[in-house]
């Protein structure tokens, strides 16, 4: 059977100072322990200037890695940097402190692509909250439109795809992964649903400390991708990104972005992800007037 190359891309920027270097180096004693043979990790770090770029040449002097060492416009920079010099013909993104907790997880998801003939891959995953607790993420990409459905770390895409798209569009700091995922879906790329649960990873904290620049980009995220579809004014963007509301021309354009079949499911999601918006808001506007 074909065995085509996978490449993990995992940007780095001073993680001995972070306090993350027992956390990459699980990752990398468990990507070693994988049970798929054609595994290329490249690390691309942020100029370190604090002992990180000492033990990632330790790593690469005993086979774990190849690295490259460079100042960069922040993740995204790196991981379009890795891309561009990624060998395999799927690409998997990984932080310093995540990791696939299966080691027949790289083998399973690449079997699935290629009897699929999928251009991208989403499964489950455990996320690791930085109030301490461990919670299951469940992919929701019939809600792609309204919210990111998974995290990028759960996925794996084709490069030809990633090219094909320009990778991330790094203009935004903060949800380019969330852009590229409408991308993949508006643009008719195949998807495959992968069940087993193989990945941990630690919550992002930046989008939670940045929550108005986060919310900007998602306007502007909703505004890029969607402006040919249907005209957006402020306000129904505006509610697009706080409320998770679509307008109905746009929402059944959208909804043919699926297979006929998943229709009546993508109304139900789009639903349910709707009343929870609402829901949410009058807890918070209840418990803030007591």
């Amino acid at each position: 059977m074909y065995e085509p190359e996978v490449t993990i891309i995992t940007p780095t920027s001073n993680f001995v100072e972070k306090d993350l270097a027992d956390d990459f180096t699980l990752l990398l004693n468990l990507l070693d322990r994988q049970t798929y043979p054609y595994i290329e990790h490249l690390i691309i770090d942020n100029a370190s200037n604090d002992g990180t770029e000492d033990v990632l040449k330790e790593y690469k002097n005993s086979g774990f890695i190849n690295f490259y060492s460079e100042p960069d416009r922040g993740k995204f920079d790196a991981m379009n940097k890795g891309l561009m010099r990624a060998k395999g013909k799927y690409i998997g993104f990984l932080s310093c402190d995540d990791f696939y907790h299966d080691i027949t997880a790289i083998a399973d998801i690449v079997q699935v692509m290629e009897e699929e003939n999928a251009d991208f891959c989403y499964f489950p995953s455990y996320c690791c909250h930085p109030d301490g607790y461990v919670f299951q993420f469940i992919p929701a990409i019939h809600n792609v439109f309204q919210v990111s459905p998974c995290p990028r770390q759960a996925m794996f895409f084709k490069k030809s795809v990633l090219n094909e798209l320009n990778g991330f569009d790094e203009k935004f700091k903060l949800l380019a992964d969330y852009d590229l995922m409408i991308r993949l879906v508006l643009n008719g790329y195949k998807g495959v649903y992968f069940e087993g649960n193989v990945l941990t990873y630690k919550l992002g904290e930046e989008v939670m400390k940045h929550t108005v620049q986060a919310e900007a980009e998602c306007n502007h995220i909703f505004y890029k991708n969607y402006r040919n579809l249907y005209p957006l004014s402020n306000e129904a963007l505006d509610r697009m990104v706080k409320l998770s509301e679509i307008p109905k021309p746009l929402l059944d354009k959208l909804a043919a972005k699926f297979p006929p079949e998943d229709r009546d499911l993508f109304y139900e999601r789009y639903q349910s992800m709707y009343d929870m918006r609402i829901e949410a808001l009058k807890n918070l506007k209840n418990n803030q007037g007591r």
